[in-house]
């Protein structure tokens, strides 16, 4: 019979204990809304592309079973796998993202995927979480090592990353993993004078790449100056709020989703919106919310600082790209074609959040675990 107390050896019993459930059943949360949205976004897009209503619904199901196996399967992890995923990871990572440039497929001016028989891979997407967990064990050394030059590694591993990134180009993922990259590296204790450097370094980035990138200088003018086809999208998911109101227009109702190309995607927050009003875009807020300051909160009470910088980057990863999709449709800042974690349709950008937050749980989980034990022990 299994022993299910605190004290069992038993690995299964042993994570029920030590996992942290809000987040776990949070981030189920999102991924179940995600599904209901795409039942009701997504066959408009699959009658344009000539397949049967359901066919993108069935495909993101599929996506969403390996997601949650990915979840609760890397929840399982020691610290010390969890280190040794994200070296191997990167590496596979880092090679698969210079093929994309070779051997990816242009879509709307960028080469971003890889396709395989019967399937697509964006690498971008799963090195997000796995750079973020390297980096954070990179930094964390060189602040335990005097021999170990943990920050010269960590921002080669960020320059090889940010590289091919701009040569894809994509350039909202880039601009996602420099403004984790900085937190961490403010974190470990960057001087302030570099930290403003940085800052003005920034600024002038993307003066640079509103001149050097046509796409990212559209999608600001179309911002500041409106017209064109992103001006349309704009205002579509603006009237979809609108028509949408408080409790919306009901499943299935909604307009947008005929008149958006990446309403599926990119603006699958608006088609929450209309179809079931505001009442679900402020859940949404709140369940992605909960997940970033419950694990800010866990960080400050951290002793290990490889767990801090982890945790810290995961959360503010999540949370920024969350933040970007939702505020684009609500014009609070220029469009980036950036998904919204566990709600937009598409299996890279599921598969990358199932394995950000599965790596969240895992280090998270061993945080949790010290303090039971040392409960345990009072």
């Amino acid at each position: 019979m299994v022993n299910f107390s605190r004290q069992s050896h038993n690995a299964v019993v042993k994570w029920l204990w030590t996992v942290d459930k809000v987040t776990l059943f949070v981030s189920l949360a999102l991924l179940i809304i995600g599904i209901i949205l795409d039942v009701t976004a997504s066959p408009a897009v699959a009658r344009k592309i000539h397949l049967d209503d359901f066919a993108l619904v069935r495909k993101q199901a599929q996506f969403a079973v390996l997601a949650i196996g990915i979840i609760l399967g890397m929840s399982l992890f020691s610290l010390k796998t969890i280190r040794r995923i994200s070296i191997v990871g990167f590496l596979v990572l880092l090679f698969l993202l210079a093929l994309t440039l070779p051997f990816g497929v242009e879509i709307k001016g960028a080469r971003r995927w890889l396709y395989f028989v019967g399937f697509s891979l964006q690498p971008s997407e799963l090195m997000k979480p796995i750079f973020i967990v390297l980096t954070a064990w990179l930094l964390e050394r060189g602040k335990k090592l005097d021999y170990f030059q943990g920050q010269v590694f960590a921002i080669a591993a960020y320059l090889s990353v940010v590289g091919l990134l701009l040569l894809q180009p994509d350039i909202g993922m880039t601009l996602l993993i420099t403004a984790v990259f900085g937190l961490q590296l403010f974190l470990a204790g960057l001087p302030w004078f570099i930290v403003g450097a940085g800052v003005i370094g920034g600024i002038m980035s993307l003066f640079l790449l509103y001149f050097t990138y046509p796409h990212f200088r559209a999608r600001v003018d179309q911002f500041l100056y409106g017209s064109d086809e992103t001006s349309f999208q704009i205002n579509q998911a603006m009237a979809a709020f609108q028509n949408g109101n408080l409790v919306g227009k009901g499943p299935g109702e909604g307009t947008v989703k005929l008149t958006i190309p990446d309403a599926h995607t990119d603006f699958v927050f608006a088609v929450a919106g209309e179809e079931y009003g505001v009442w679900l875009c402020l859940v949404i807020i709140l369940l992605f919310s909960i997940i970033v300051i419950r694990t800010l909160k866990l960080s400050m009470k951290e002793s290990n600082l490889f767990v801090m910088y982890a945790e810290v980057g995961l959360a503010a990863s999540l949370g920024v790209q969350a933040f970007v999709n939702m505020a684009s449709s609500l014009h609070i800042i220029p469009t980036k074609g950036m998904t919204l974690p566990f709600i937009s349709y598409g299996g890279s950008s599921l598969l990358g959040t199932a394995l950000e937050v599965g790596m969240l749980l895992a280090i998270t989980r061993k945080t949790r675990r010290r303090k039971i034990r040392i409960c345990t022990d009072d």
